[in-house]
């Protein structure tokens, strides 16, 4: 037997539901994993309340660390003992042990602490597809980053200031400048005071920024467009404050020409070899000490409800993770 938090019904975190369920054996290209640590991802918030549909009953989280206790039959690349980590489908990261399908698994380098992996595959990867595919970015440019005292601002923002780049951050609360000048940004607004829109432009001379990453979502969208410059990219990836509202193009788009795109990670990472050059780059950037990770809170898997009390609030500050024991 297991434990591992089903949802039954879409809402509130009250809806995560600590069961015990047993496990069948891996399948033939299947392992299972022993769990050290899994990933909270403000996705998962997303998955519980229905804005990302999923078919219920069904287990949740799509992140998660730990070792190799069995293999299927046709599992060739991994054994039994392997440091692993995963980020993707299927959901069911919630949970002590599982039952996974090798296809997006990844070995962790000896020197990463399975912790700290737990909170890489969906931030960290998340932070390459962004910097080096949806707009690759270049050494000297000035661009704008959304939640920078968050769990992928901790990552991105260091990332991107490895890569030359100068980082415009904004945050929530006055509490969030110290921790996102920590990560890297050159200059912090705090969006719920200052018209960041207004900010940036004059930190740019009226120019305007060549690319704006926004996982906000709706209450930053229009204002994201505004300070971009012309033929500047939106890069629209999360909806935190909320789904994004329908977009008047004429008004929005068509005056500075400007380009939008709304990526994913399957977008850049669905095939293997392009998930492991990803991780690659990924694991060096943690390895040479350019990219630092400090785990925020980690939080008991019986504690799965107060995890995303905290997330949803905003009262994480940095990477978080649910640990099985």
């Amino acid at each position: 037997m297991t434990k591992a938090v089903i949802i039954s019904k879409h809402g509130g975190p009250e809806v995560l539901d600590l069961k015990e369920i047993e496990l069948e054996s891996p399948g033939p290209k299947e392992v299972l994993i022993e769990h050290v640590a899994i990933g909270l991802n403000f996705i998962d918030v997303y998955h519980r309340t229905g804005l990302y549909p999923i078919n219920l009953p069904s287990g949740i989280g799509a992140e998660g660390a730990g070792i190799i206790k069995e293999t299927g039959k046709d599992v060739q690349n991994f054994k039994v003992g392997d440091r692993v980590s995963y980020a993707g489908l299927p959901l069911g990261a919630y949970s002590s042990q599982r039952i996974i399908p090798t296809k997006d698994l990844l070995k962790i380098p000896p020197s990463i602490n399975l912790e700290v992996a737990a909170t890489l595959m969906t931030k960290g990867l998340t932070a390459y597809y962004l910097l080096h595919k949806a707009y690759p970015v270049r050494s000297g440019e000035t661009i704008l980053f959304h939640a920078a005292a968050g769990g992928l601002g901790h990552i991105f923002c260091q990332w991107a200031k490895s890569l030359g780049c100068i980082v415009i951050g904004t945050v929530g609360t006055d509490d969030k400048i110290k921790l996102a000048r920590k990560n890297g940004c050159d200059h912090i607004i705090n969006y719920a005071k200052e018209n960041f829109a207004q900010k940036v432009l004059e930190l740019t001379d009226g120019e305007g920024v060549p690319v704006v990453y926004d996982g906000v979502g709706k209450n930053t969208l229009e204002g994201s467009l505004e300070c971009l410059k012309i033929r500047g990219t939106m890069v629209s990836f999360g909806n935190a404050s909320g789904p994004l509202p329908d977009l008047n193009v004429p008004k929005l788009i068509q005056p500075k020409g400007l380009y939008l795109t709304r990526p994913a990670m399957h977008h850049y990472l669905s095939e293997r070899d392009d998930l492991e050059a990803g991780a690659k780059v990924l694991f060096d950037k943690i390895e040479s000490g350019q990219v630092k990770i400090e785990i925020f809170k980690k939080y008991k898997l019986d504690n799965v409800v107060d995890a995303h009390t905290d997330l949803e609030n905003r009262k994480i500050y940095g990477p978080a993770i649910i640990v099985p024991n």
